[in-house]
C-alpha cells in the first residue's frame, strides 16, 4: 500500500505547487488583478478539463479490476479506449472555446482588469486541451497497474517543466498572464510525449494478449462509469468555481487572498489523495479478484494513514502558513486578508480527509452511481450553506460553506459504504453458490 501511496503523495504534492508557483510569480508583479486573473483562469480550466476527470479515475478503477482478474487484454483495451475519448473530447473543447470564453466572462464576477487577465490566460491555455486529457488517461492507466513510480515520474516531469517555463516566460521574458498559460501548454505536450513512450514500453511487456477495444459489454460499462464520474466531477468543480466567483464578487483583494489560501488547501487535498489513489488501486484489485479480505485491508490501512497525514499537514499549515502566504504575494492588502482567513485553510485537511478517502474507495470499486448521487446532495447543501452564511459573515461565511461541502460529501458517501461492502461480500460468495447448485 505504501509503495503506491508514497509516490502518489509526492506526485500529487507537485500539482498544486504549479498553482502556488504561478500565484507567486504573478504576485511578484504586485498587481492583485493579475493574481486573481490567473487564479480564476486556472479554476475555469480545472472545471473544463477535470469535467473529463473520468479519464483518470475511471481508467484507474477499470484497469485495477482488470489487473486483479489477470486480464491483460482488457488492461491494454482500457488505455486505448481512454486515449480515443481524450482525443475526441480535447478537439471538442478547442472547437468550442470562443463561445465558451464569452459565456464565462458574462457569468464571472471581478473587475474589468481581472476579466481581461482571465481572457488572456484562457485564449492561450485552451491549446493544451488534447494533451491534458490524454495525460489524464495515461496517468490513470499506470496508477491502475500499481505503477505509482511511473505516475510520479510523469507528474514530476510535467510540473517541473511547467514551473520552470512559468518563471522564464513571466519574470524574464515579460509575457505576463499569457506566459503563465503558455508554460502550461508546452509542459502538457512534453508530458504527453513522455507518457506515450512509457505506455509503449509497458504494452510491449503484455504483447500477445487479445485486445478487444470495441467489445460491447466493456464499452457499456465504460460509458456508465464515465458518465457517473463526469456528472459527479462537474458538480465538484462547479462548487469550487462558484467559490472562486463569489470571492471575486467580494473584491479583487478577497479574490486574491482566497486564491492564495486555496493553493494551500489544494496542496493538502492533493497530498492526501495519495492514499485515496492507493485505495483506488488496491480496492479495484480486490474487487477484480473477488477478495473481501483484501478489500477490508485496503480500506482500513489507507484510511488510517490518510487520517494521520491529515493531522500532520494541518499542523504544518498552522505553523508555517504565514510564511507561505508572505512568499506567495508581496501585496500588503492581500497578505493581511490571507492572514485573517488562514484558519480555514488549516482546517481543510482535517475536514476533507474522509471524503477524499471515500472517493478513492468508491472509484476503485467502480460504484460510481453512489458517487454521483451523493455529490449532487452535497452540492445542494453547499449552496444552502452559502446562502445562509455569506450574507451575515462575508468571506468567513463563504469559507464555512466550503467546510460544510467537505463534511456533507463524507457523511453521504459514508452512509453508502455498508452497501458497498455487502456487494463485495456477495461477489465473494457467488462461486460457492454456483458450485453448490
Amino acid at each position: 500500500m505504501l509503495a503506491i501511496a508514497i509516490p502518489m503523495v509526492l506526485s500529487n504534492a507537485t500539482v498544486p505547487l504549479v498553482g502556488i508557483a504561478d500565484t507567486a510569480v504573478m504576485g511578484q508583479l504586485d498587481d492583485p488583478a493579475l493574481i486573481g486573473g490567473v487564479a480564476l483562469g486556472s479554476t475555469i480550466f480545472s472545471m473544463l478539463f477535470w469535467a473529463f476527470g473520468f479519464l483518470r479515475m475511471g481508467t484507474t478503477g477499470l484497469t485495477a479490476q482488470a489487473a486483479g482478474a489477470g486480464d491483460h487484454g482488457e488492461i491494454a483495451a482500457n488505455l486505448y479506449r481512454a486515449l480515443l475519448i481524450a482525443a475526441g473530447a480535447g478537439a471538442l473543447l478547442f472547437a468550442l472555446h470562443v463561445p465558451a470564453i464569452l459565456l464565462i466572462m458574462q457569468l464571472t464576477g471581478g473587475s474589468a482588469e481581472v476579466q481581461t487577465a482571465t481572457a488572456d490566460y484562457f485564449g492561450v491555455r485552451i491549446w493544451s486541451a488534447p494533451a491534458t486529457l490524454a495525460n489524464y488517461a495515461l496517468v490513470g492507466w499506470v496508477i491502475g497497474l500499481a505503477r505509482a513510480n511511473l505516475a510520479l515520474v510523469l507528474q514530476l516531469f510535467l510540473n517541473i517543466v511547467n514551473i520552470a517555463l512559468a518563471v522564464a516566460l513571466v519574470l524574464f521574458a515579460g509575457k505576463g498572464v499569457k506566459g503563465a498559460a503558455m508554460a502550461a501548454v508546452l509542459a502538457e505536450y512534453a508530458a504527453l510525449i513522455a507518457g506515450l513512450f512509457i505506455a509503449r514500453r509497458l504494452l510491449i511487456a503484455n504483447r500477445g494478449a487479445k485486445v478487444a477495444v470495441f467489445e460491447p459489454r466493456a464499452f457499456r460499462k465504460l460509458i456508465a462509469v464515465n458518465g457517473d464520474i463526469m456528472i459527479r466531477t462537474i458538480c465538484l468543480l462547479f462548487a469550487f468555481t462558484f467559490f472562486a466567483m463569489q470571492g471575486a464578487r467580494l473584491g479583487d483583494v478577497a479574490l486574491a487572498a482566497n486564491s492564495v489560501l486555496r493553493s494551500l488547501s489544494d496542496l493538502s487535498a492533493f497530498v492526501l489523495d495519495g492514499f485515496a489513489f492507493a485505495a483506488e488501486v488496491l480496492v479495484g484489485q480486490a474487487v477484480g479478484a473477488g477478495s473481501a479480505a483484501r478489500f477490508r485491508q485496503a480500506v482500513s490501512l489507507s484510511s488510517i494513514w490518510a487520517a494521520a497525514l491529515a493531522v500532520i499537514v494541518s499542523l504544518a499549515f498552522w505553523a508555517g502558513g504565514l510564511l507561505l502566504i508572505n512568499l506567495m504575494t508581496t501585496t500588503p492588502s492581500v497578505r493581511h486578508a490571507a492572514h485573517e482567513f488562514l484558519p480555514w485553510a488549516v482546517m481543510t485537511p482535517i475536514v476533507g480527509v474522509a471524503c477524499f478517502q471515500l472517493d478513492g474507495i468508491f472509484i476503485g470499486a467502480t460504484r460510481t452511481a453512489d458517487m454521483r448521487n451523493m455529490m449532487i446532495v452535497s452540492l445542494a447543501l453547499f449552496i444552502a450553506a452559502w446562502a445562509l452564511l455569506t450574507p451575515a459573515f462575508g468571506n468567513h461565511g463563504l469559507w464555512a460553506s466550503l467546510m460544510v461541502f467537505y463534511a456533507a460529501r463524507a457523511v453521504t458517501l459514508g452512509a453508502r459504504y455498508p452497501a458497498l461492502e455487502l456487494s463485495v461480500m456477495a461477489k465473494r460468495r457467488e462461486p460457492a453458490a454456483t458450485s453448490a447448485s
